[in-house]
């Protein structure tokens, strides 16, 4: 059902709404001009923070015209709303079709080529995913797959001066190992990793790593912990090991992919023309001034977290706790606490048969808890709780004895910084 009286800019027909974030809408669209259908997200300009120069960034979309990567068309604006035009995809996500079931391996290598198309163009752009993972992979009409939302990429001048991205992004299932040690990592190897995940789940079924408990499934990230079905094939078996390396040095390249026999085997080289297709910012009369806007934001505003953020509890109130990552053994962290806690009167501690510690006022109605989570060997995650009494207690005691005691000694081994929770 078309809107003939909701037209965008008098070149767009809007249509009914597709999905709704927090920061868009997104609408079918048709337009007017060649009756071609395409999606519009609709974003509000005032939810979005951290803009930069969208000429700088649209410049750089400009090179991911590849027939397996979702077409940016134009970016159109009014002074309130940011309205992105890009290819419809009418198949839906490859996520909804594996839900139903596994694939076969046929099946799973036709997909993962043109993935691996489509990952390989993007680096040869400079440009990085981090977010790859079947919800943010679309298939069309055809049964061809189309990559989509950017909004956690990344270009090759975001790298540091040691060669490295350092932003932690991804979903938790999906992210490499080498993002949650937060030390720098390669853009290309963390991409790979996701798409030795994906092949993983689109012939297996189900994640290679997984588990209710966010630390136990990082654990399992980190060493490598999983296990193939027993009907996978010798050689997807073997080309997944190289893929789900932990060791991002011997992680197998995508020119390596290239080359390796169970993904070669009946594989077709994609051809395209080069494009030289202009993106439009087209202000209305209202803003002139154009304005100016991070195009890997507005492309997709993606399900994707930055896991920095993954320690958060949005059910907290603003001091109930926190938690934050230490290179401190487990051991140490809790020996640290008890040491300062033995200055201090009135407060009775208890342990517990792991890293924990319960700490109770003895004449006050106080209660809080620190539990320590090992990640590996040299990582750790160091999560408090008030559970009761006075906040400001709680603040003192916590804020100010405590944690200034073990922030500082993992400090010296570039810890990130401590959120609140």
């Amino acid at each position: 059902m078309w809107h003939h009286k909701n037209t965008l800019f008098g070149k767009y027909e809007i249509g009914k709404l597709l999905g709704c974030g927090a920061f868009a809408k997104v609408y079918h669209a048709r337009s007017i001009a060649t009756g071609q259908s395409v999606a519009v997200k609709v974003i509000n300009k005032s939810k979005i923070t951290n803009t930069s120069n969208i000429k700088r960034e649209i410049s750089i979309m400009r090179r991911l015209h590849h027939p397996h990567i979702v077409k940016l068309y134009e970016v159109l604006a009014t002074k309130s709303k940011i309205y992105v035009v890009i290819e419809f995809v009418k198949g839906g996500e490859l996520f909804t079709r594996v839900a139903k079931g596994r694939f076969d391996e046929e099946t799973g290598r036709k997909y993962f080529q043109q993935l691996i198309s489509a990952v390989g163009f993007c680096h040869s752009r400079g440009i990085y995913h981090r977010d790859l993972k079947p919800e943010n992979i679309l298939i069309d009409e055809n049964g061809y797959l189309k990559v989509s939302d950017f909004g956690l990429s990344a270009a090759t001048d975001q790298i540091r001066q040691d060669g490295m991205l350092h932003t932690i992004c991804g979903t938790p299932s999906y992210v490499a190992p080498d993002i949650l040690v937060k030390k720098g990592y390669d853009g290309a190897k963390v991409d790979i990793w996701s798409c030795g995940i994906i092949l993983y789940v689109l012939t297996a079924g189900y994640l290679p790593f997984n588990d209710p408990n966010l630390m136990e499934m990082y654990r399992k990230i980190y060493k490598g912990e999983y296990q193939c079905p027993k009907w996978m094939s010798s050689d997807l078996k073997r080309f997944l090991s190289r893929l789900l390396d932990t060791n991002p040095a011997t992680r197998i390249t995508v020119d390596q992919i290239f080359q390796d026999p169970w993904f070669r085997k009946d594989y077709k080289e994609v051809s395209f023309p080069a494009s030289d297709d202009q993106f439009t910012l087209k202000p209305d009369e209202e803003d002139r001034t154009g304005f100016s806007l991070n195009a890997f934001n507005i492309i997709s505003f993606s399900s994707g977290l930055d896991l920095s953020c993954l320690f958060d509890d949005s059910s907290s109130s603003e001091n109930d706790g926190e938690r934050f990552v230490s290179t401190e053994a487990p051991e140490k962290i809790v020996e640290k606490v008890e040491e300062v806690l033995k200055g201090e009167t009135g407060l009775i501690l208890k342990t517990n048969k792991n890293w924990g510690l319960e700490i109770e006022g003895e004449k006050v109605k106080f209660r809080m808890e620190l539990e320590v989570y090992r990640l590996i060997d040299n990582l750790a995650v160091v999560e408090v709780r008030r559970r009761m009494g006075h906040v400001k207690l709680f603040n003192e005691l916590w804020g100010e004895k405590i944690k200034p005691n073990l922030v500082s000694a993992a400090g010296q081994n570039d810890p990130p910084p401590a959120r609140s929770l």
